[in-house]
């Protein structure tokens, strides 16, 4: 049996329609007969798990919620967006584009998550911080944007608040300063590249020191 089903209320919403969804069991906290938010399609939201949304909560496009993550209050999720795992999004926040958000992440307030950001783990994104680019956030709680430069190879993000994120490699600043230069060469990187990611390092660690010391 499907866990929801549409109520055959709808509305339009940046041309797209939208359709309120009901409980038709009960599951988790959610009990049977109670109203949720809003999907697009009924694959926006997956049958067999826990996952819900509420509220005035919207999830369009192909994006999907499923696990036991929750969407709630006037929250967005869309474009090829995964939010999943015990992930929550709420508030006013948006997550769009090709990210996930997933395991104890939270997304909250006016912050968003676009591109092909990745937050996980027990990150805290909220007030009008902004995640994106190829950012990979997975700890601690963040007010502000955290940096992310976008480079001629890799991105460079700080990841959490004692870590930076370069391609898919991460470590803390004292182990990037030891290791960082073998992991470039073994990328091919040339001599010029290699003292310009210095520099990035290092517009990293200063920034590390003026807003997580």
């Amino acid at each position: 049996m499907k866990k929801f089903s549409f109520t055959g209320e709808t509305k339009i919403y940046c041309g797209i329609t939208l359709n309120r969804i009901k409980a038709e069991i009960s599951f988790g906290i959610v009990v049977k007969g109670e109203i949720g938010g809003w999907l697009e399609k009924e694959g926006n939201l997956n049958q067999s798990s826990d996952a819900w949304v509420s509220g005035d909560a919207r999830v369009f496009g192909n994006a999907r919620v499923y696990g036991d993550a929750r969407v709630y209050d006037d929250a967005q999720v869309y474009g090829d967006a995964r939010v999943y795992d015990d992930a929550r999004v709420y508030g006013d926040a948006r997550v769009s584009d090709n990210t996930w958000v997933y395991g104890n992440a939270r997304v909250s307030d006016n912050a968003q998550v676009y591109d092909n950001a990745r937050v996980h783990g027990d990150a805290q994104v909220y007030s009008n911080a902004r995640v994106y680019g190829d950012a990979r956030v997975h700890g601690d709680a963040w007010l502000i944007t955290p940096l992310c430069i976008h480079t001629t190879k890799f991105s460079v993000c700080i990841s959490s608040k004692t870590k930076i994120s370069i391609g898919c490699e991460t470590y803390t600043p004292k182990e990037w300063d030891k290791i960082g230069e073998r992991i470039a060469k073994n990328n091919d990187f040339t001599k010029t590249e290699i003292e310009e990611y210095k520099l990035y390092i290092d517009l990293c660690k200063r920034w590390l020191k003026l807003y997580c010391s």
